[in-house]
């Protein structure tokens, strides 16, 4: 009796049409996965969004509807699943802080790039309080913050040049005077409009840099 050989054209035939299979039909237990981590972070952002600026991992749970060990099988802690949702949203977060006029006298992007900011911190103000309330015991944010922080100085260099002719005092307390802090303050302690704000911080500005102005308005 001859021996019987596998035929190399029908193994490669086989070997073809399992791969198409597979690409064909998506592993059901990933997707089901990948969407559960998808629902995680959307109800971590939805949260302190409403203002739980610290959700607990179980309010996490219950807003997305999975079980909590379901969360920390996606997160090894709760540190590691704000970190996640932070880089997500980065990009998100970075575009409300680009582009702008730029050009024209000094008040005018005074001006412009106080009414961006004011923009960009009502849109994030959530988003801000919560990594303020939490930095302090995360790494991970506080090296975030920190790395934030310098690229909005950095910006704002960009949009008032004139800043390099200030001595160091007036040119950290333009930083403080720009931040979300004096923002919020001014909106949330002190119970003004956006409009106000925006007055007041563009005033404050325009004082620091009377004088040091290089060009004839």
């Amino acid at each position: 009796m001859e021996p019987v050989h596998d035929n190399p054209e029908n193994k490669m035939t086989s070997e073809i049409s399992s791969t198409k299979d597979a690409t064909a039909k998506p592993d059901g237990r990933l997707m089901r996965s990948q969407r559960s981590r998808q629902l995680i972070i959307d109800a971590t952002l939805a949260l302190v969004e409403e203002g739980n600026l610290v959700p607990t991992a179980q309010q996490v749970a219950d807003h997305a509807k999975v079980g909590i060990r379901t969360v920390f099988r996606h997160f090894s802690d709760m540190e590691s699943m704000f970190s996640t949702t932070h880089e997500l949203k980065r990009a998100t977060f970075e575009y409300l802080f680009i582009g702008g006029d730029r050009t024209g006298s000094v008040d005018e992007r005074i001006q412009r790039v106080t009414e961006q900011r004011a923009h960009a911190f009502e849109v994030l103000k959530q988003k801000l309080l919560s990594t303020q309330a939490r930095r302090w015991h995360s790494e991970v944010l506080r090296t975030n913050y920190a790395r934030a922080q310098r690229r909005l100085r950095k910006d704002l260099d960009d949009w008032l040049p004139e800043l390099i002719a200030l001595p160091a005092a007036k040119r950290e307390a333009v930083d403080s005077i720009t931040s979300f802090e004096t923002w919020h303050r001014l909106r949330e302690h002190q119970s003004l409009n956006i409009k106000a704000s925006i007055e007041v911080i563009v005033q404050m500005l325009q004082l620091l840099l009377a004088g040091h102005s290089s060009e004839t308005d």
